[in-house]
């Protein structure tokens, strides 16, 4: 593939010689799809060979950053939208857990399941996009949240993007049902024109939120700096990877650079999300003892009387009673 591939519409030429995407392998009109121009060098341990050794490490970072987001998530039980966003963080880490497998080519890409998997982690990524899409409507209770009809739209919809983004993927792979790894043009749409699409309708959707329904303005900032970490993930990936990784000796290139700013995007998504979401204490059950205020319906008046600290006048630890002289 020439390097002086210029970015054209439903062509990954250009793409893919500035990115090591998890598609490339698989397109182009040679055996071996097309290569990024620079990429970061690889990594042995014992018989086997990691390809992006910095950027599985930071995968799998993100799993453990994802399963504390999770384990918050879980803790705020009557916070608005709880179930829903759950469902868009239990994807995601899918998505990086298959990413751990196939960045590293532990998964070799001459691996006849590799197509498969790709497949699989393109329509979940497409996927989390929508389930993106679909939680930005939820704060205006379209449909109430967290219950079954809410929760049977967002993962049947789910479930259909994903399902019929990963056949048209792996159609693409295999050059079946009238589609070609040569002009994957439908793939092209799908992975940045629906996903780019999906994220300005949600941001959009966020900020009227936020401007028409709340006090509070703080939660801009986390929808602005989620933002601008999607877009400079992008920039770095297609812009300047292959500078980046010339610059550095190929220890690093712009993938690390693009998941580490996807990780920072989705850690404000939480953020708004928590910023946003008040819990009604009255009805959460916390994991913290309660203290209760005890009243002895047997205490009477006399009781509650001057004469003892104990609110009684009888003898407390063998101390004789205590008189007091009036004023």
């Amino acid at each position: 593939m020439s390097s002086n591939a210029s970015l054209s519409f439903g062509s990954y030429d250009w793409i893919c010689s500035r990115g090591a995407l998890i598609v490339c392998p698989l397109l182009g009109d040679t055996n071996y799809g097309i290569e990024p121009q620079c990429y970061s060098r690889n990594v042995q341990f014992g018989r086997t060979l990691v390809f992006q050794p910095a950027t599985c490490f930071l995968h799998i970072c993100a799993l453990l950053m994802v399963f504390v987001m999770i384990l918050h998530i879980r803790s705020k039980y009557t916070a608005v939208g709880r179930k829903e966003i759950l469902i868009f963080f239990y994807m995601y880490f899918g998505e990086e857990l298959l990413a751990i497998f196939l960045d590293s080519a532990i998964i070799p890409t001459s691996s006849p399941v590799y197509p498969w998997f790709a497949a699989l982690h393109f329509g979940l990524t497409c996927a989390i996009y929508w389930c993106l899409l679909v939680n930005g409507f939820v704060g205006f209770q379209v449909v109430e949240d967290g219950t079954r009809l809410s929760l049977w739209i967002l993962q049947g919809t789910c479930a259909v993007v994903g399902l019929v983004t990963g056949l048209i993927a792996i159609g693409t792979f295999k050059n079946v049902a009238g589609l070609s790894s040569q002009k994957p043009t439908g793939l092209w749409i799908l992975e940045f024109i629906f996903n780019l699409a999906c994220v300005v309708i949600y941001v959009i959707a966020q900020l009227l939120l936020v401007i028409r329904t709340l006090d509070d303005r703080w939660p801009v900032g986390d929808i602005i700096f989620g933002t601008a970490f999607w877009i400079i993930g992008q920039v770095l990936l297609f812009a300047f990877s292959n500078t980046i990784c010339s610059s550095v000796s190929h220890y690093l290139d712009g993938t690390f650079f693009y998941s580490l700013c996807n990780l920072l995007a989705v850690m404000m998504v939480y953020k708004f999300w928590d910023s946003i979401t008040k819990e009604d204490l009255e009805f959460s059950v916390g994991s913290k003892a309660n203290v209760w205020e005890v009243k002895d319906p047997l205490l009477n008046d006399d009781d509650a009387s001057p004469g003892s600290a104990y609110g009684s006048s009888q003898n407390v630890a063998g101390y004789p009673p205590q008189k007091y002289a009036p004023y």
